[in-house]
């Protein structure tokens, strides 16, 4: 079997084509794959996943402050567990939130938008959702800036710019 080239030494790109790879064929060696096929895209997999969060831990939810750089298969475990309680909780409680997802928070939007504004006014689309839960802001809430004549935000590629509107609401 060809060894694959090190995460570390692969591209941004590279790197982001073969983590979307590994997650797209994940089904198919669960199921149809040899032990040794399952254990070496695991393997590969996680490989992938490690360097994508050392390049940029603000995209994900393990860049949080809260969350260690380095953290062990339990503590893995017990953060993925007390994320899906929170969202169970979510779910189950008579918040604005469920009740109606469109409406943001004023005070935790101007915070979101202050952010973008600090970060020269753009920001990749995977940090902003990061800051957005940081924040407690819905995805749906957070869709909703993106709409209307006076959207806050706007999608320019991977990048989400703030708008004219979004700097005087705030950023």
């Amino acid at each position: 079997m060809k060894q694959a080239r090190p995460a570390r030494e692969l591209s941004d790109e590279e790197l982001d084509q073969q983590a979307n790879y590994a997650h797209a064929t994940r089904d198919w060696v669960f199921h149809h794959g040899t032990s040794d096929q399952f254990r070496h895209h695991t393997e590969r997999m996680l490989e992938l996943e490690e360097e994508y969060l050392r390049r940029h831990p603000q995209r994900t939810w393990q860049g949080t402050v809260d969350a260690p750089r380095e953290i062990d298969e339990a503590t893995r475990l017990r953060l993925a567990l007390r994320a899906l309680s929170r969202q169970l909780d979510a779910l189950l409680a008579d918040s604005p939130e469920v009740s109606d997802p469109d409406v943001a928070d004023p005070p935790a939007v101007r915070q979101l938008l202050t952010r973008v504004a600090q970060a020269g006014g753009r920001m990749h689309k995977l940090e902003i959702h990061q800051v957005a839960r940081e924040l407690g802001i819905s995805p749906l809430a957070l869709a909703s800036l993106y709409k209307g004549e006076r959207s806050l935000l706007a999608a320019d590629r991977d990048e989400r710019v703030l708008t004219e509107a979004g700097r005087a609401a705030g950023g």
